[in-house]
C-alpha cells in the first residue's frame, strides 16, 4: 500500500501524524509526506520521505492577523463568505495554503498513485486531491475537532478550488477521522470514527537530558515539586512580546524546581532568570514531562496531549483561538486551570500552580483521562483499518 500524508508547512501539524506514518512504514507500506518547501527539512528530520508541493505562504503574518487584538475582533465579527474570501482569518489561512498546494499535490498523486491520502484537518488540499484522483481520504486530527463548528460552510468555501480540477464540492470534515483527542475532552458533534492512542512526538531528540525523568524524582518529589514551563513555537514567531515563558518561570522559581523547555532561538526572549530555573533547549516535552508535577503552557494541542499522556496536570494561558478552545476542554475535564493573559500575574500564577500541585481531584481526573487514552488502539493497530479502507476502493 502507498500512503500519501499531507500537511501545510507548520511543524506541530506534521508531528501529530508522525507516529501513524511510522506505523505504516514499519508495516511495510510506502509512505510519503507532501508539504510546502519550508517543511522539507523538518520532514526529513522525522525519518520520513518528503515531497515538496506548491509554494510557501506567509503563515506567520496570517496567524498574527488573528492573534493581535484588533484583528481578532474583526475576525470574530465577520461571517465566512466563500464568494468574497472574507471571514475568520483562520479559515482564510487554511484556504490560502490549500490554494498554494493543490495543483502540485494533484500532480504528485497522479504520478505516485497512492492507495490512500491522509491529511491533517486544516490541510484541505488533501481531500480535494483525493477526490480528483479518486482515492480514499482519511482525516487525522492533532487536537480537538475545532472545524466541526464550520462544517456547513466548508464545501462552498472550497468549491472554487474543486471546480479548478473539475471536481464536485468537497467537505473536508466528512472523511473517516482518526482522533487521538481524549473522549472526555471532545467537542459536541466531533467525529471519532477511528479513535487512536496519542503517541507523543514533539520533534527529534538526540539524547536524553540528565535528571529530568521520573526515576530521579522519587526521593525529592515530596520536598520540592517540579514544574515544566513551555510556550510552544507559534507565539514567539508571530508576537515575541507575548512570549511570556521567561516571566512565568521567574514567577514560579521560588516555590518549585522549574524546567524551562524552549527552542534555542527563543532563549534571547527569556530575560534574566533566577538560579532555580533550568533551561533546556530543543528537548522534546515527551522526555521531560514524565518527571514533572505540573505543566504551565500556552495551550497547544501537542503540549496538552503530551501532558495528559504523562499524567501531568496543567496551568494554561492561551492567546490564540485554538489554544483557548483546547484549554477550555482541559478545564472542562477537570485536568487543570486556565488564566487569560491579564490574569497571569506572578501572584496568580503562584496561587494557581500551588493549588494544582496539591489538588487530588485534578490529579485523579488527569489519571482517568490518561487511562482512557492508553486504552485506545495505538497507531500500529490502526494500520489494518487503513489497509481495509484502501481495499474497499478496489
Amino acid at each position: 500500500m502507498r500512503v500519501l500524508f499531507t500537511t501545510w508547512a507548520w511543524p506541530s501539524h506534521l508531528y501529530g501524524m508522525v507516529p501513524l506514518a511510522w506505523a505504516c512504514q514499519a508495516a511495510g507500506h510506502d509512505v510519503v509526506v507532501a508539504s510546502q518547501p519550508t517543511l522539507q527539512r523538518t520532514i526529513a528530520a522525522t525519518g520520513l520521505t518528503g515531497v515538496s508541493v506548491g509554494a510557501d505562504r506567509d503563515a506567520e503574518t496570517m496567524v498574527r492577523g488573528y492573534l493581535l487584538p484588533a484583528a481578532a475582533e474583526r475576525g470574530r465579527s465577520e461571517p465566512v463568505s466563500p464568494r468574497t474570501g472574507r471571514g475568520p482569518r483562520a479559515l482564510q489561512m487554511f484556504l490560502a495554503h490549500a490554494d498554494a498546494m493543490l495543483d502540485e499535490l494533484v500532480e504528485v498523486a497522479r504520478q505516485w498513485s497512492p492507495d490512500l491520502i491522509v491529511y491533517e484537518p486544516t490541510a484541505w488540499a488533501g481531500p480535494l486531491a483525493a477526490q480528483v484522483v479518486k482515492v480514499p481520504a482519511v482525516r487525522h486530527l492533532y487536537g480537538a475537532d475545532l472545524l466541526v463548528r464550520a462544517r456547513q460552510l466548508l464545501p462552498e468555501l472550497l468549491a472554487p478550488l474543486a471546480r479548478r480540477h473539475g471536481s464536485a464540492p468537497v467537505d473536508p470534515t466528512a472523511a473517516p477521522t482518526i482522533d487521538p483527542w481524549p473522549a472526555r475532552l471532545r467537542l459536541p458533534g466531533s467525529r471519532a470514527d477511528l479513535p487512536m492512542r496519542h503517541v507523543p512526538f514533539n520533534g527529534p531528540c538526540q539524547s536524553l537530558p540528565p535528571n529530568t525523568g521520573s526515576a530521579d524524582r522519587s526521593a525529592s518529589r515530596a520536598s520540592r515539586r517540579r514544574i515544566c514551563v513551555s510556550w510552544g513555537h507559534t507565539i514567539a514567531r508571530v508576537s515575541p512580546s507575548r512570549f511570556i515563558a521567561g516571566a512565568v518561570a521567574k514567577a514560579l522559581a521560588a516555590h518549585a524546581e522549574v524546567i524551562l523547555a524552549v527552542s534555542a532561538d527563543q532563549h534571547e526572549l527569556l530575560g534574566p532568570l533566577p538560579d532555580g530555573v533550568r533551561v533546556l533547549h530543543d528537548v522534546p516535552l515527551r522526555t521531560i514531562l514524565p518527571g514533572c508535577d505540573l505543566l504551565v503552557s500556552h495551550g497547544g494541542a501537542g503540549s496538552i496531549l503530551t501532558a495528559l499522556d504523562a499524567g501531568v496536570p496543567m496551568l494554561l494561558v492561551p492567546q490564540l483561538p485554538d489554544h483557548a478552545a483546547h484549554a477550555a476542554a482541559v478545564l472542562g475535564a477537570g485536568c487543570g486551570a486556565v488564566l487569560n493573559r491579564a490574569e497571569a500575574t506572578p501572584e496568580q500564577l503562584r496561587r494557581e500552580a500551588g493549588s494544582l500541585l496539591t489538588d487530588k481531584a485534578v490529579a485523579d481526573a488527569v489519571h482517568e483521562v490518561r487511562r482512557d487514552m492508553h486504552a485506545q488502539p495505538g497507531p500500529a493497530q490502526l494500520v489494518p483499518r487503513l489497509e481495509q479502507l484502501a481495499l474497499d476502493r478496489v
